[in-house]
């Protein structure tokens, strides 16, 4: 499968999206990996884990357009970044797809979620009272959706850990409409940093994304 989905977001920046429709074997063939990187895949070698690791780096590899090595480490935090080339990496995955987001210039973040009824038994987990308020009710899966991946694009693009979805990522009032910008405010301490993040309902699933 080729790439399903790509956008540019500006000049510098980019996400994709990878329908994972092949086998392990065939991903793992596309990648250069390392012996740490072979140990780690096969110990998780069973399931979608499996192919959503292979998945991801298949498709990074493609967006950066090498065929050459490339070292994905993860920091203290658990976010994802490139040792040997300059640009800022985002990695997400959900059942059928993979999703990565890059940029030359400032960190991003990425999520991509499938869209399920589940959402609205577990809002009262991640919204406030007055960010459930101006929840529609025509809309009421897809914007909680947009919701939990805006504050899940947030929290990666932030890259620190002990960031609470609830306490610590507000989502201002908006109106859901298939495709657009929600604002988010991210307060921790003496950190305050608004971001404008873009989101976008694709098939049955819900894509959130920002950059710094």
């Amino acid at each position: 499968m080729a790439i399903a989905y790509r956008q540019r977001v500006d000049d510098d920046t980019e996400f994709a999206l990878w329908k994972i429709e092949e086998q392990a074997e065939d991903l793992y063939n596309q990648l250069q990996l390392n012996d740490e990187e072979k140990a780690f895949v096969e110990k998780i070698s069973n399931g979608k884990r499996h192919l959503h690791w292979l998945g991801t780096r298949v498709l990074l590899r493609k967006m950066l357009r090498t065929d050459e090595y490339i070292d994905c480490q993860v920091d203290i935090h658990g976010k994802p970044y490139l040792v040997s080339l300059p640009y800022h990496i985002s990695l997400s995955h959900s059942f059928d797809y993979a999703a990565v987001m890059i940029s030359k210039k400032c960190p991003v973040g990425i999520d991509i979620e499938q869209i399920k009824e589940k959402v609205e038994r577990i809002a009262e987990r991640f919204l406030l009272p007055e960010e459930l308020s101006f929840i529609q009710e025509d809309n009421k899966i897809s914007q909680l959706y947009t919701c939990w991946c805006a504050k899940e694009a947030v929290y990666k693009c932030h890259g620190q850990k002990e960031v609470s979805f609830i306490d610590d990522i507000l989502i201002k009032p908006f109106t859901y409409v298939g495709e657009g910008q929600v604002n988010a405010i991210l307060t921790k301490g003496d950190i305050k940093i608004d971001y404008t993040v873009g989101y976008l309902q694709y098939e049955d699933y819900m894509i959130g994304y920002v950059k710094g």
